[in-house]
């Protein structure tokens, strides 16, 4: 299988570093970039072939992914459009806010393509991925997706598009959320005496460990933590506080607004 990136950025680089001399040689994958520093970091790390401009590389390619920020998206369909009447690659996007149906109207109507939201975890290979699939995607495409983004950890497959903008406000933005927490807690730590550097590994580890907790157990996380709240305790004492000050309320109406201004952003980008 040859596969072709255009953009060579972090995410592109996470998968290409799941992808390279594991599930197909370094040789057959292609990436183009503007960037000179990062084609040659890429080449010389993984044995990728590089253009700066896309090419002849591109159209011979099985599956073509687009890693550029979405405000680039147009440019490129327009620059690959007359490419794909020489092949038909499965074309996987993982721009934010581009509608599947939208980048297939710049592409003149081709239709395989599989829209994706990952998230920066998967730099370190512990991600996890929205995918969808349009209807001219076959199983086996649908399956080499599947492979190319589950090298950079777990997928989920969605039945319809408009759930991909709750997958970018749960999971997508997620990580934001998690540091965000992390920052309040070893701010805390830090007024209550502690160093930042005990602050922050305290903090780190308990978001881990109790990550790691949640997804090995079989029993809901409402049960979990009412097993660390004794009535009267230290922790009933936090989480009094934080059902006061709204804070449940206020976390799922933040991750409706990032819902939200996904769906607007695909309105925007959409009528470019």
């Amino acid at each position: 299988m040859k596969i072709a990136f255009i953009g060579g950025g972090n995410m592109a680089t996470a998968l290409i570093s799941g992808l390279a001399g594991k599930l197909v040689a370094g040789a057959d994958i292609h990436v183009v970039d503007s960037s000179a520093d990062a084609l040659a970091r890429l080449h010389g790390e993984y044995g990728v072939t590089t253009s700066a401009l896309i090419d002849a590389a591109v159209v011979i390619a099985d599956v073509l992914v687009l890693a550029v920020k979405p405000q680039q998206m147009r440019d490129v369909a327009d620059a690959i459009a007359p490419l794909l009447v020489r092949g038909a690659p499965l074309i996987v996007s993982i721009a934010a806010g581009i509608r599947g149906e939208v980048l297939s109207r710049w592409l003149g109507g081709y239709q395989g393509i599989v829209r994706c939201m990952p998230n920066t975890p998967a730099l370190i290979g512990q991600g996890i991925t929205g995918m969808v699939a349009m209807q001219g995607v076959t199983p086996a495409q649908k399956a080499a997706a599947n492979t190319l983004l589950a090298t950079v950890g777990k997928t989920v497959w969605l039945n319809d598009e408009v759930l991909i903008d709750p997958v970018t406000a749960v999971s997508g933005s997620g990580p934001a959320y998690v540091f965000y927490f992390i920052e309040a807690m070893q701010q805390a730590a830090e007024e209550l005496g502690l160093s930042s550097e005990q602050g922050r590994e305290l903090a780190i580890a308990t978001f881990t460990g109790a990550a790691q907790l949640a997804a090995q157990s079989n029993e809901p996380v409402a049960v979990l933590r009412e097993r660390v709240t004794s009535k009267g305790g230290t922790t009933y004492a936090a989480l009094t506080s934080m059902q006061d000050a709204g804070v449940k309320e206020a976390i799922v109406a933040a991750v409706k607004a990032a819902a939200a201004r996904g769906r607007e952003l695909g309105v925007e980008l959409g009528a470019n």
